[in-house]
């Protein structure tokens, strides 16, 4: 079936295999080699070192934060919140008594927290009183679940502060 010479050929090509496979892996070893006993006491490291400051001591600097959020509403533009809105618009009409997936948002400036009629809130929105103000408004809009955890509403929130500004203030000009 297989004459010497077909079985030394099968032969040669595993152990060149082997030996390929043997040579790659001590050409990696040698060029990324990472046991600690070729550093001595220093610990291993592979590519280059950039130092964060981390090991630098802790100074008293603090970044400067920016315009506070009353500022950034009092610059802000309905227009741009109008744009803004858009994320919203698949769930939230603007039209008096109009739900869909979440409630109507005309007049909801100091309109009570989970209050429109017909409208099925999570107990989370439910159960947290009071009224919508600019300050309850910015806090939901930015995080929805850290506002109110167990809130139905799945919108993770918009983050940048001039757009939570121009959206409250767009808000702002809806009914009520």
């Amino acid at each position: 079936m297989f004459d010497t010479m077909t079985i030394t050929k099968l032969g040669g090509g595993v152990l060149g295999a082997l030996l390929f496979f043997l040579l790659g892996n001590w050409a990696a070893e040698s060029l990324y080699h990472t046991a600690p006993a070729a550093y001595g006491d220093k610990e291993p490291t592979m590519g280059y070192k950039i130092s964060t400051g981390g090991d630098a001591p802790a100074t008293e600097e603090v970044a400067e934060e920016g315009p506070s959020f009353e500022e950034l509403l009092a610059a802000a533009d309905p227009a741009k919140g109008e744009k803004v809105f858009s994320k919203c618009k698949a769930c939230h009409k603007l039209t008096d008594g109009a739900n869909t997936t979440g409630p109507h948002l005309f007049g909801i400036f100091d309109r009570a927290i989970g209050s429109v009629d017909g409208f099925g809130y999570s107990d989370a929105v439910a159960g947290l009183g009071g009224n919508w103000g600019v300050d309850e408004l910015n806090a939901f809009i930015e995080n929805p679940k850290g506002y109110a955890p167990g809130t139905k509403m799945s919108f993770k929130g918009i983050s940048k502060p001039t757009d939570r500004a121009n959206l409250i203030t767009f808000l702002q000009t809806i009914g009520g």
